[in-house]
């Protein structure tokens, strides 16, 4: 999951696998507390009317009084993708993605002919 660090975002995790009911686990690729600090990104203003924000203010040891979030989009992009890719290159199956590349690449060329044929006839 790719998400904020607020008291929302987190609890989007626990939301999902109980409203799917098909999942046991979501695995936090982003945003984590640890990568807030790693990284130096700017907290900003939280939702003050958010009933989560009291726990997960004590949970991380934050003033209760001034809710703070942190935005996934403080991450430059470059950072963010290279994140995410390596989140998931475990689960990727090469000769499935292998074949899926050479189908889109043949797709492509059927049309690019076609294209390039078009109003020719």
């Amino acid at each position: 999951m790719v998400g904020d660090f607020d008291c929302s975002g987190e609890d989007i995790e626990r939301d999902w696998v109980e409203r799917t009911g098909c999942w046991s686990s979501v695995i936090r690729v982003l945003l984590t507390y640890e990568q807030t600090r790693a990284y130096g990104l700017p907290a900003t203003e939280g939702k003050r009317d958010d009933p989560r924000w009291p726990a997960f203010a004590r949970r991380y040891g934050f003033d209760i009084e001034h809710p703070v979030q942190w935005e996934v989009e403080a991450l430059e992009p470059d950072e963010l993708q290279r994140l995410v890719l390596v989140a998931v290159d475990p689960y990727i199956d090469r000769d499935v993605l292998a074949r899926q590349i050479a189908r889109e690449e043949q797709q492509r060329r059927a049309l690019e002919e076609f294209a390039g044929r078009w109003g020719t006839e």
